[in-house]
């Protein structure tokens, strides 16, 4: 759970808040003390649904009641462990999601993957080797909705002076709509389209969306 603004290298994040900072420690001594109840260190009770808990509730401490959560939950893991369970069936949007054209150029994204790997964010990348192949459609499919619980993504692309670096074109994303509807029964929705001219005037493309299940 970050305890301040993170950047994926697009932008230079806000230092660390008072508020934020006071996040952090709570945290800490919640890892800490509720760990040690259920004989885990604190790295591995923050990888439980009760330490996801326990993430909320220090949370609320500082900046209110924002989180439907109880620190029962974060004291005892078949509780926490239990409403996770119930909670498995939830809505889930991705509003920002990527994949590359299969003759991209943008290798440096690859780099992106294994440092994310290495950093722990996503254990199932650690020590795997990763690959340009990786970052394009299939993969893309895999990853957000045969192994995640999403059930409605939006993509975006990136406009660029030089068109070999576009991520995808506006017929690419439509068609990725297509496929992934296809494929899981979901249903269209509008195809907004990406803005070409001068720099200035450029915005991120807008995405495509679809749904993992069909909409009733």
């Amino acid at each position: 759970m970050p305890t301040q603004i993170v950047s994926s290298e697009e932008y230079f994040p806000t230092p660390q808040t008072a508020a934020q900072r006071e996040v952090e420690a709570r945290l800490k001594t919640l890892g800490d003390e509720l760990g040690a109840r259920q004989g885990l260190h604190r790295r591995a009770f923050f990888r439980t649904a009760a330490g996801m808990a326990a993430a909320y509730v220090a949370m609320n401490e500082v900046y209110g009641p924002l989180f439907a959560v109880t620190r029962a939950e974060a004291a005892d893991k078949d509780l926490a462990a239990e409403r996770a369970k119930a909670l498995a069936g939830q809505f889930i949007m991705d509003t920002h999601t990527h994949f590359l054209k299969d003759d991209t150029r943008l290798t440096g994204f690859v780099r992106m993957r294994e440092a994310v790997g290495r950093a722990g964010w996503n254990p199932g990348l650690a020590g795997k080797p990763q690959t340009i192949e990786d970052l394009k459609f299939d993969n893309y499919f895999k990853e957000v909705f045969l192994d995640s619980d999403t059930k409605v993504a939006l993509i975006s692309s990136a406009p660029s002076d030089v068109p070999a670096d576009w991520f995808l074109t506006n017929e690419m994303m439509a068609q990725a709509r297509t496929t992934v509807n296809g494929r899981l029964g979901g249903r269209c929705s509008p195809t907004p389209s990406s803005r070409r001219g001068s720099p200035a005037g450029w915005r991120r493309s807008s995405a495509p969306s679809w749904t993992s299940s069909p909409i009733p």
